[in-house]
């Protein structure tokens, strides 16, 4: 395994890190996690090197901190850096700081955290923390041993991210970054404000929720003609950046840990070769041509008030983009109930709140229905 630093911590972390958000589970249940399945694969990558794993309280509808918990014992709690995330938008007054931390150490079986984020910071949420005085309280839960160091993870925009940068002496971060969202949230701009304040930078979403793995028929030949896999040139096009210190696999199989694995011991800091910059670039090229929603399928906006499938509707119509248009159109008009429809929105707006692409997705909803719904024809 590889092993990067966290600047401003003393820290030597794993190039690849554990994030537990899309493991393994019972019957399309994502709050029945397949516990064998998925200890066995946390464990493995342990063994094999890996040691940071990060979670969050609204993970697997809160299932995953309980998992990770049960994972690590047995001496593999003292082997990583664990973090988790405060449930920023369920913090309403200031004690509300201590009861979640509490929970959720509760729910890890631990007594500390090494490091505890404020889970996904746009400007509402910042806000909010601020107004509470975050710091103040995270100053004593340092002190008292519960968390090693305060750090955030960000779905906001660029100047965001700076201002949040600047009002702190943040050790960690985490952001979304891959090949094709260099000018989504922070971005690279971002990225390398991270890296001149020596803040460490944690990337998640490196394959976008799994969708650079299944590259859409435009884009696929490219990568063919290049004979290149897309899950090895992507993760290491983000290893290539010396700003980044790890990269968070949602993995969910025991064989995509071992991938990730292997491709972590190719990996290294300006280790992509020049063809292989010019593939992404032309990759990159291919999906511009693309019209998408850019949905990571993280579940965050459902339930759905009115009963919308949000990310079955996404992925239906992306399939569709990527070339399946006549299986989705049928899937979506025939096997689709009306209220999973995108068509049963009703533009409630309550999933925007959540979303952490921040996706206008009640005009999202009415797009996918107007394009993916087959009117019977009649006599």
């Amino acid at each position: 395994m590889r092993y990067r630093t966290c600047s401003k911590l003393s820290w030597e972390v794993s190039a690849l890190g554990f994030g537990a958000m899309r493991l393994p589970v019972i019957d399309n249940d994502a709050g029945q996690i397949d516990e064998p399945k998925a200890i066995e694969m946390i464990r493995h990558a342990v063994d094999q090197g890996v040691n940071y794993v990060d979670t969050a309280y609204p993970y697997h509808k809160g299932a995953s901190e309980v998992l990770v918990g049960k994972a690590l014992q047995g001496g593999y709690r003292e082997k990583v850096k664990l973090v988790t995330k405060m449930p920023c938008w369920l913090v309403k007054e200031p004690a509300d700081f201590d009861t979640f931390l509490n929970e959720q150490l509760a729910r890890l079986q631990t007594d500390h955290l090494d490091a505890y984020l404020l889970h996904a910071l746009w400007d509402e949420r910042w806000e909010q923390m601020k107004k509470l005085d975050v710091f103040s309280w995270a100053a004593r839960a340092m002190a008292d041993g519960r968390i090693g160091t305060l750090g955030f993870s960000f779905h906001g925009t660029a100047s965001l991210f700076k201002e949040i940068i600047d009002s702190y002496d943040w050790k960690l971060c985490q952001i979304q970054w891959n090949f094709l969202n260099e000018r989504l949230q922070a971005g690279t701009e971002g990225l390398e404000y991270a890296g001149k304040k020596g803040v460490a930078v944690v990337v998640m979403e490196p394959l976008l929720g799994g969708a650079i793995a299944r590259p859409p028929p435009p884009v696929e030949p490219v990568w063919r003609a290049a004979n290149r896999q897309p899950v090895d040139v992507a993760l290491r096009w983000i290893w290539d950046r010396p700003e980044v210190s790890v990269i968070l696999s949602g993995m969910g199989t025991l064989d995509q840990v071992r991938e990730n694995l292997a491709i972590a011991d190719r990996s290294a800091p300006g280790g992509l070769s020049p063809e292989e910059h010019a593939l992404v670039r032309r990759v990159q090229e291919a999906y511009d041509e693309l019209d998408s929603v850019p949905c990571t399928q993280c579940g965050y906006c459902v339930p759905c008030p009115n009963g919308v499938d949000i990310p079955g509707n996404t992925a239906l119509f992306n399939s569709a983009v990527y070339g399946n248009r006549d299986l989705a159109r049928a899937i979506y008009t025939h096997h689709f109930s009306q209220t999973a429809r995108a068509g049963a929105c009703t533009a409630c707006r309550a999933c925007e709140e959540e979303c952490p692409q921040q996706l206008e997705i009640s005009a999202w909803m009415k797009r996918i229905d107007a394009e993916l719904f087959v009117k019977e024809e009649t006599a």
